[in-house]
């Protein structure tokens, strides 16, 4: 017998069991593709968007008490700048190692563990005595936030129905602007009867909801289905299918639309550079780096920067409070947008938009320029995120899916960690109009690496855009 013929059995068995995998994977994809929307999947939605909720109102915290933080451990500008940036290493370090654990162990496992080590960063956070503890817990926060953001876009991703998807990955964004405001209502109220360190105490108890999201959020059957689980993923999905129709009064639910799919053996950060995989790689990083730089790099010293302009801190705080508000219309007309005219065409108008706003606010002369230029800016950025939210998981096919896009925020993370310490660096010789123009330029880029190297998926089912 030669090589070739034993090979043989081995070949046939390897290609009758990827034929029978992409079977279930099509299977699983066309069942939960042709379930009406209900108030089922718009529960699990909310479960996973308020823990989102929670989470951004952590990570939003240190823009309104920044300035008050530099003045409690007596630090210069780059020292302040390095210490904001502490989150964003956390969270590149957190958004890394979730993406691979997600595809490896699944995605609700590890979205739960991300929230322990959020809450119990912020705890640390309010009990911080020096500038270095202070320092050391953030970085635990942002690891668990890290941890929270890819996984809780592949969970969106995987179980609301195609025609949904990036309506409701926009959305899930939205929340951010809503736990910012949040944050700083919540600074804004505690300021006036404690100190700072109070904040992160008060927001550390929501991470016992991790208690309401063990019980209410399904394992992804998409991802079952990948890895072979068949029992586990055919439980899941006839669960999910009964309670669809005991919300549509029992009606029958669609026919299943067979999906004619392939199923790769993809598998590992390796596969995210190769084949079609290599461009959306290449495009996805550019867009995260540059948008974070710029977004997390003025947003973080906003309050202290209205500080700097001559305003007390409740007054700046206020202002900021403001100032956010536009971020609600943005991410609504942003997640109208991404459905109606496309993923593309939303991320670079709103870059574009968000980078001419940005210029005028670090122009702006006096109050009424500086409030009309941060309500364009903030309803343009947070629309940014919609959008960049909508697009990236939906790049990857289901194997590498939670894997891509942790990258693709880890990257982004690295332009978040950059951009605070590096305005802490210039704004002493370029002052504020440098500042805000390393953010426009910084939008720019994003904006041009979508245009050039970005594909469009709007009405595509996740399996078609995978392969």
């Amino acid at each position: 017998m030669t090589s070739l013929e034993s090979a043989g059995p081995i070949l046939t068995s390897a290609a009758g069991t990827r034929t029978a995998r992409a079977s279930q994977v099509a299977d699983v994809a066309a069942r939960l593709d042709r379930l009406p929307l209900t108030s089922y999947q718009r529960g699990i939605f909310a479960v996973i968007a308020t823990a989102w909720f929670f989470d951004s109102m952590d990570l939003a915290a240190l823009t309104f008490v920044l300035g008050s933080i530099r003045q409690t451990f007596q630090l210069s500008t780059a020292e302040t700048g390095l210490l904001s940036s502490m989150s964003f290493l956390g969270m590149f370090l957190g958004a890394a190692s979730a993406g691979l654990l997600a595809d490896r162990f699944g995605r609700a496992r590890v979205f739960q563990v991300s929230m322990v080590f959020w809450g119990l960063g912020s705890l640390l956070c309010g009990l911080s005595t020096t500038a270095t503890m202070f320092g050391a817990s953030r970085l635990l926060l942002g690891f668990g936030m890290g941890m929270e953001f890819p996984v809780a876009q592949s969970m969106v991703s995987e179980i609301m129905p195609a025609a949904n998807r990036g309506r409701y990955i926009a959305f899930l964004e939205g929340f951010w602007p809503l736990g910012f405001i949040a944050s700083g209502l919540l600074t804004y109220a505690v300021l006036t009867v404690a100190d700072w360190r109070w904040i992160f105490i008060l927001q550390a108890i929501p991470a016992v909801f991790v208690l309401v999201v063990r019980r209410y959020v399904p394992e992804s059957p998409r991802w079952l289905a990948s890895h072979g689980h068949v029992e586990r993923a055919e439980s899941v999905i006839r669960s999910i299918e009964k309670k669809v129709a005991e919300r549509l009064g029992g009606q029958q639910l669609p026919p299943v639309t067979p999906q004619a799919i392939q199923v790769s053996d993809v598998a590992g950060i390796r596969s995210l550079f190769s084949g079609v995989y290599a461009k959306r790689t290449a495009m996805l990083w550019m867009l995260w780096f540059f948008a974070l730089l710029g977004f997390y790099g003025l947003t973080t010293w906003l309050g202290a920067l209205l500080q700097a302009k001559g305003f007390p801190v409740t007054k700046s705080v206020f202002y900021t409070i403001m100032i956010s508000l536009a971020g609600i219309p943005g991410f609504l007309c942003s997640a109208w947008l991404v459905e109606a005219w496309g993923r593309k065409a939303t991320l670079a108008l709103n870059l574009l938009a968000g980078a001419t706003a940005c210029y005028f606010y670090g122009a702006a002369t006096d109050q009424t320029q500086l409030i009309v230029a941060g309500l364009f800016m903030q309803f343009f950025l947070f629309g940014m995120w919609s959008a960049l939210y909508a697009y990236t998981p939906e790049l990857y096919p289901t194997q590498i899916r939670a894997t891509g896009t942790g990258f693709a925020s880890a990257i982004g993370r690295i332009g978040s960690l950059i951009g605070p310490y590096i305005i802490g660096v210039i704004l002493p010789t370029t002052g504020q109009v440098g500042v805000f123009a390393l953010g426009a330029g910084a939008f720019v880029l994003a904006a041009l690496a979508v245009l050039v190297l970005g594909e469009e998926t709007r009405g595509r089912t996740l399996e078609s855009i995978s392969h």
